[in-house]
């Protein structure tokens, strides 16, 4: 399923005046964290070549479960996000400004 048609008719939109609620627009960037920190998951279990079973057995969690941390449809609590981080070798950088969030994956050095 392509969402340009839905990102351009938004955009028209906004041309056009329109303007967002706040609760709207608080809202798209909730979403917008959601998809960042799921794909930074998906893109460092890929880069370290784990299955979504693999990663599950290094974090003490299911299949099931990062399943739905990699399709955005849970919210992690901090100790997902630390058993995430440790079972993805790496420390978990969040950024958080107006307008932008950022969330990546940083693999620890072999030292």
């Amino acid at each position: 399923m392509s969402h340009t048609r839905w990102r351009l008719a938004r955009e028209k939109k906004l041309a056009e005046g329109y303007t967002e609620s706040p609760e709207v627009a608080a809202e798209r960037a909730e979403i917008r964290l959601a998809m960042a920190f799921a794909q930074a998951v998906y893109d460092r279990r890929r880069e370290l070549g784990l299955s979504q079973t693999e990663l599950a057995e290094r974090a003490g969690l299911t299949q099931a479960k990062i399943s739905r941390v990699e399709g955005a449809d849970t919210v992690p609590t901090l100790p997902l996000l630390r058993r995430l981080a440790l079972a993805l070798d790496a420390s978990l950088n969040i950024a958080l400004d107006d307008g932008r969030e950022e969330v990546t994956f940083v693999a620890h050095s072999a030292a």
